[in-house]
């Protein structure tokens, strides 16, 4: 079986010079979701790269950052159908593959209302700015933190290299992702906490409720109690209500639960702390 370049560790020479044409951007698409599909040949020039930049010593191995790139997609939201109207089945028999998976994902995306996208997800070395991993993924948070952890595992399992610590932004802060990267990896992030508990509609957030470590509960505006029975919810949670005889006839039931019976807060659990 003939061997390429890369395999035999052979330079890669292009036929283009300095004034040269070169093939459109669209030849990679095209090339990758056709005769590359069901190949890692673009994989191994991607790694064969990384491991040059081993080789010269240009990766320090210390810290990694991760982030996204939002990459908006060639299609037309004014020209799009209502999510009713799709009908997969309905497509020529000429549409490309990738056009078919693509509708086909798009009952467990979550999109805004822009515009169509999908994230570019790197893993990047912070000595030199050597990126060491790449996930496509849908243009959703949970897919990004998800991504994280698959670049993680497969640059420790192609080079053998775990960072000490992870440099991100919020999107990467939420508590089973840092549970995640302390507690299984042995990573420690340098990453804000995800904190979802402030509200836009009007109504009171937790920090307008006051917290008392020595009785485990806290104390609404009207100076109810909300407890706990201690119950840790998929190893990072804690639910703490009030009473619903509190609640009833309180003047600011509207500002607080208006469309439930009382309030509920979830406190975040985390066994290890995170600076």
């Amino acid at each position: 079986m003939r061997r390429s370049s890369f395999e035999l560790g052979l330079p890669l020479v292009l036929p283009f010079g300095l004034d040269g044409t070169v093939p459109d951007y669209s030849t990679f698409s095209l090339n990758r979701h056709g005769r590359f599909r069901d190949s890692n040949l673009l994989r191994l020039l991607f790694e064969s790269t990384v491991q040059r930049c081993l080789d010269k010593g240009l990766v320090g191995c210390e810290s990694f950052a991760a982030d996204a790139s939002l990459i908006q997609a060639d299609a037309n939201k004014q020209r799009s159908l209502p999510s009713d109207e799709w009908d997969i089945d309905s497509l020529p028999h000429d549409a490309g593959r990738s056009t078919r998976e693509y509708l086909e994902a798009l009952n467990d995306a979550a999109f805004g209302a822009a515009f169509f996208a999908y994230a570019t997800n790197y893993l990047i070395d912070t000595d030199n700015a050597v990126i060491m991993d790449v996930e496509g993924t849908r243009a959703i948070r949970q897919a990004e933190v998800g991504s994280v952890r698959t670049m993680i595992d497969r640059v420790a399992n192609r080079f053998d290299i775990k960072p000490p610590q992870l440099i991100g932004d919020s999107a990467y802060g939420a508590a089973d992702n840092l549970n995640w990267l302390v507690n299984i990896k042995d990573i420690k992030p340098h990453v804000p906490v995800f904190d979802n508990s402030h509200r836009t509609d009007g109504t009171f957030s937790r920090s307008d409720f006051t917290w008392h470590a020595d009785k485990n509960s806290y104390t609404c505006p009207k100076g109810k109690l909300l407890r706990t029975t201690g119950t840790v919810h998929d190893g990072k949670t804690r639910l703490y209500r009030s009473s619903k005889s509190d609640c009833d006839p309180c003047p600011l039931k509207s500002k607080c639960c208006p469309k439930a019976p009382h309030r509920k807060s979830l406190e975040i659990f985390m066994k290890t702390h995170v600076t």
